[in-house]
């Protein structure tokens, strides 16, 4: 089984998530972020089970999606991954990844 590593970013990311969503409606952005992290599980039996994210091609960063958001990641071997970040979908998350 492989060990999931939040980075500061991913950390950060879902901070301002959860802040976001809260002002409306706190119990909804808790049910958010126990989703994120839910989803996030599953790459610690099925490290590769996200896409593969193309415009990196000297690392192993895929993707995996919850809802409207995008959780790159890279699979640093088969059994450590980095979670690199949390992102709304319509975000363009390209700057973020740049310097891997």
């Amino acid at each position: 089984m492989a060990t999931l590593k939040w980075t500061l970013e991913a950390i950060e990311r879902l901070k301002e998530i959860h802040e976001y969503i809260a002002r409306d409606s706190p119990s909804a952005a808790d049910s958010v972020i126990d989703g994120i992290f839910e989803r996030t599980q599953l790459l610690r039996t099925h490290p590769r089970i996200g896409q593969r994210y193309e415009a990196v091609v000297d690392r192993e960063v895929r993707e995996i999606l919850f809802g409207s958001f995008r959780i790159p990641y890279l699979v640093v071997d088969d059994a450590n991954i980095e979670i690199l970040g949390v992102f709304h979908g319509a975000m363009e998350i390209e700057r973020y990844l740049e310097d891997l």
